[in-house]
């Protein structure tokens, strides 16, 4: 997959955040905590916040989700070979954050490496440019 330009609301308040130094480190958490879920390890993250109003919260809560969406501009490593090292990744919605640097979707984990970030942000605008 070709890089991608960040889109302005990228560019609005961001929380600096630090995963984890290696990834070798982040292979062995994946392997060890989540033995039986493909993983990629990535770089140059943004967690996303996803604005929901109460109803949409309950909704996404009932569905064993949380409001999360993970943008990362480079795949370190995927267990599986969907994406090649320095593509960019998008999630799905997450169903766990765990220990600040793995979010967990429902078919893979992430585990996150190096600085990032979190924002807050519309589904609108996660889904309008990635």
């Amino acid at each position: 997959m070709a890089s991608v330009e960040e889109p302005d609301f990228m560019n609005g308040p961001r929380t600096p955040l630090e995963g984890l130094s290696s990834s070798s480190e982040a292979r062995a958490l994946a392997v060890e905590r989540f033995p039986k879920k493909a993983y990629c390890l990535v770089r140059d993250w943004t967690i996303f916040r996803i604005e929901v109003t109460t109803d949409e919260l309950a909704k996404l809560h009932a569905a064993g989700q949380l409001p999360m969406i993970l943008f990362a501009h480079n795949v370190a490593e995927d267990s599986q070979g969907r994406f090649e090292r320095g593509d960019w990744v998008r999630s799905s919605m997450c169903t766990g954050f765990h220990d600040g640097v793995v979010l967990e979707t429902r078919n893979t984990v992430y585990v996150l490496i190096g600085p990032g970030h979190e924002q807050p942000a519309s589904l609108k605008e996660v889904f309008s440019f990635f």
